[in-house]
């Protein structure tokens, strides 16, 4: 579970992304204290987490809200990260199941992920876990000189109740529900 504490290894890592590439559509890499301002203000009601090699922050997957309108308080917006050194090595998956196990237990229904085009690795990454390609925006964002689509994928958690409860704050599911999404 990420704390406070990964705030700058998060920032490091995200940082490359936003720089160097279109996958994040941020202008500027953000601080460690605008990730850790990040991650406060989500962290009650969605998952922050963090994959660990030889002690070090390699990657980090998160929730946050869908819409922000009432009745979209069952999905979830889900983004993964990973250190370069840790590519293809299992950590996304490993982070994304975590995080995808997390969410159902809180109660929520659908895992929506937008994902830059292209980009094979993420798409490949989501579709071997369960996501399906519900649209694309085309031309929706402007980077690096050119117009970029951005593809949605979406994965079901659990089955939609005919009357749902409110989801849960993460923070106060069983230890027995974390520690088996965490293994």
């Amino acid at each position: 579970m990420a704390t406070a504490q990964d705030a700058s290894a998060i920032a490091d890592i995200y940082a490359p992304y936003v720089r160097d590439t279109v996958i994040s559509f941020e202008a500027e890499p953000p601080t460690a204290q605008q990730i850790e301002a990040r991650l406060s203000a989500t962290l009650v009601r969605f998952p922050w987490l963090v994959a660990l090699a030889c002690d070090r922050v390699v990657g980090y997957a998160y929730a946050g809200p869908h819409r922000t309108r009432e009745a979209y308080r069952w999905s979830a917006d889900v983004s993964l990260y990973l250190d370069e050194s840790v590519h293809r090595r299992g950590y996304g998956r490993r982070l994304y199941t975590g995080l995808l196990e997390i969410l159902g237990a809180q109660g929520y229904v659908n895992a929506y992920a937008g994902i830059a085009l292209p980009n094979a690795a993420s798409v490949g990454l989501h579709e071997a876990l369960g996501f399906t390609h519900v649209g694309t925006f085309t031309q929706v964002g402007f980077k690096a000189g050119a117009w970029r689509d951005v593809g949605w994928w979406h994965r079901p958690l659990v089955d939609p109740p005919a009357s749902p409860a409110e989801p849960r704050p993460w923070s106060g599911l069983p230890d027995s529900v974390l520690a088996a999404a965490l293994r």
